[in-house]
C-alpha cells in the first residue's frame, strides 16, 4: 500500500527541481494552515463574554455597506443617499466599535493572520501552478514594416516618446491617425499598406485600433507589433511587454521574437481584449461618457440594473446557460480572478477558449453577499468556452468590443480563432505581472497533506 502510494504521487515523468517545487508548495501549504488556525485560535480567545457579539455586529456592518453600495447604484433620491451613507460609515462603525469595545487588537491579530494565510496559500498555488508561457520563436526582422500610429491616443503618447522618428530611424514606414481631426479608419490604411507590400503591420493606440489592425495581419499571415501607447495597453501588458516606455516596444523590429496568439471574435470583428454585454456596454453608448464617466453611469444604472431599461439577454457557453445577466464580460482567453471589470490580468493568451464573466445581482441581499465573499458569490458566474451566443429580446443590442461602442444584430456570437495572431515583441521585455491565483482551500489541505491533486501536477509541469 505504501509502496502503491509512493509510486502514485512520485512524480516520475518531472525531474529533481519540479519535484523540490511541489515540496515548496508543501511548505507553504502548510504554513498557510498553521496561520489560519492561529486565526481562529485568536479570535476565539479574544472573543470572550459579548466579544462574539460584538464580532458578528461587526459582520453585519460590513455586509450593510456592500447593500449601501447597491442602494447606492440601484436607486435615486433618498435611496441613493441613503445607501451612499451606509456604503461610507458602516466601515467606519467597524473600526469604531471595535476600537471602542477593546477588541482591535483582536481585529488587528486575526487580519495580520488571516492575511498571512492567504499569502501562504497563494504562494504554494504559485508553486505548484506555474502558468504554461507563450514561448517565441526565433524569426528574421521585417523588410518592409508599416507602423500606424494615432497621435491622440494615451494623451500624446506617439509625440511625446518621440515614436514616429525612432520608427523611420529602424526603417519602418509610419502611417498617422489624428493628426487633422479628420477620422481615418486603421483597418482601411492596414490594407492598402499590405497592398503595396508590407511585411509586418504594428500599431501605436489603443485596443481598439490593435484590434482593427490585427485582424487584418492575422487576414494575411503577417507579423503584427504592438506598441504600448494607448491609455490602458491591456493587450500590451499580457504580452508582458513595456508599458512605462512605448519606445521599447520598437526593439522588436531589430531584436524579437514572435509568439502565437490567439484572436477573438464577435460578429465577424476581431478583438483583442474583451467585449462587454448589459450594463457597461449601455453606458458608453452616452455621447456623455467619455467626459464624465462616473455621472453618467450614475445616472444610468437605476434603470439598468433594476431592469427597467437595457434588454434581458439570455447566454448560452458550451456547457452553460445564463439567464438575464446585468453585465457580461467575454474576454480572449480566461482572466486570472473573476473581475467582472475586468482589471485583472490574463496568464494565457493561446490557451484557445474564451473567458465569460456574468454578474447579476437582484438585490441588496445579494450585495451584501457580494461585499463579503467576492468572487465566489452566488451572483458571479466564471466559466470558459469556446463558443458564447447572447441572445436578448430585442433585435439589436449595445456591445462594447475592446473599449468601442458598437450596436450588433441578435444573436451575438462571440469565438475564439486560436493561434491566429503572429505578433512580434522584444527579445527582452519585463514579462507580465503575476496574476495572484484564487485560493482553493481544499487543494492547499491537499497539498499540506502530500497529496497534490492532478489538476494542480498537469497545469505545473505541462509546459
Amino acid at each position: 500500500m505504501n509502496e502503491t502510494r509512493r509510486t502514485k504521487w512520485a512524480l516520475p515523468h518531472v525531474g529533481s527541481a519540479q519535484r523540490d517545487a511541489v515540496s515548496r508548495a508543501r511548505g507553504w501549504a502548510r504554513l498557510a494552515l498553521v496561520l489560519l488556525a492561529g486565526c481562529v485560535a485568536v479570535v476565539m480567545a479574544g472573543a470572550g463574554s459579548g466579544g462574539w457579539l460584538i464580532l458578528f455586529i461587526g459582520f453585519v456592518l460590513l455586509a450593510l455597506a456592500g447593500a449601501g453600495v447597491w442602494w447606492m447604484l440601484a436607486h435615486r433620491g433618498g435611496a441613493r443617499l441613503l445607501g451612499g451613507t451606509l456604503a461610507v460609515t458602516a466601515p467606519v462603525a467597524v473600526l469604531v466599535l471595535y476600537a471602542t469595545s477593546g477588541l482591535w487588537p483582536v481585529a488587528v491579530g486575526a487580519l495580520g493572520l488571516w492575511a498571512g494565510a492567504l499569502a501562504s496559500a497563494r504562494a504554494a498555488l504559485r508553486s505548484v501552478r506555474r502558468p504554461k508561457g507563450t514561448h517565441g520563436r526565433k524569426t528574421p526582422p521585417p523588410r518592409r514594416p508599416v507602423l500606424i500610429m494615432n497621435v491622440r491616443s494615451g494623451g500624446g503618447k506617439v509625440v511625446k516618446h518621440g515614436l514616429v522618428e525612432r520608427a523611420e530611424a529602424l526603417g519602418a514606414k509610419v502611417v498617422l491617425l489624428g493628426t487633422d481631426g479628420v477620422h481615418t479608419d486603421p483597418e482601411a490604411e492596414a490594407r492598402r499598406a499590405v497592398a503595396e507590400g508590407a511585411d509586418l503591420l504594428g500599431v501605436a493606440g489603443g485596443d481598439g485600433t490593435q484590434a482593427l489592425v490585427a485582424a487584418v495581419a492575422a487576414e494575411h499571415g503577417l507579423p503584427f507589433l504592438v506598441i504600448a501607447a494607448g491609455t490602458r495597453n491591456h493587450f500590451a501588458m499580457d504580452l508582458g511587454l513595456d508599458r512605462t516606455d512605448p519606445t521599447l516596444s520598437l526593439d522588436a523590429l531589430t531584436n524579437g521574437v514572435e509568439l502565437r496568439v490567439d484572436l477573438g471574435d464577435v460578429a465577424g470583428r476581431a478583438f483583442v481584449n474583451t467585449v462587454s454585454f448589459g450594463a457597461y456596454a449601455e453606458i458608453v453608448q452616452s455621447p456623455d461618457y467619455r467626459d464624465a464617466k462616473a455621472a453618467t453611469a450614475l445616472d444610468h444604472l437605476p434603470d439598468l440594473l433594476q431592469g427597467e431599461a437595457g434588454p434581458t439577454l439570455d447566454v448560452r457557453t458550451d456547457d452553460l446557460h445564463v439567464h438575464a445577466p446585468q453585465a457580461l464580460l467575454v474576454s480572449n482567453n480566461a482572466y486570472a480572478r473573476a473581475d467582472p471589470l475586468g482589471g485583472g490580468r490574463r496568464p494565457r493568451l493561446d490557451a484557445g477558449v474564451l473567458g465569460v464573466i456574468g454578474v447579476r445581482v437582484e438585490g441588496a441581499a445579494q450585495a451584501a453577499e457580494l461585499a463579503l465573499l467576492g468572487e465566489r458569490a452566488g451572483s458571479i458566474t466564471s466559466v470558459t468556452s469556446r463558443r458564447v451566443v447572447v441572445e436578448a429580446d430585442r433585435p439589436r443590442i449595445a456591445v462594447a468590443v475592446d473599449g468601442e461602442a458598437l450596436e450588433l444584430a441578435t444573436p451575438v456570437v462571440c469565438t475564439v480563432r486560436p493561434a491566429a495572431l503572429r505578433v512580434r515583441v522584444p527579445r527582452h521585455r519585463p514579462g507580465a505581472t503575476y496574476a495572484p491565483p484564487t485560493v482553493d482551500w481544499r487543494r492547499i489541505f491537499r497539498l499540506a497533506l502530500g497529496h497534490p491533486d492532478h489538476r494542480s501536477i498537469k497545469e505545473s509541469y505541462d509546459v
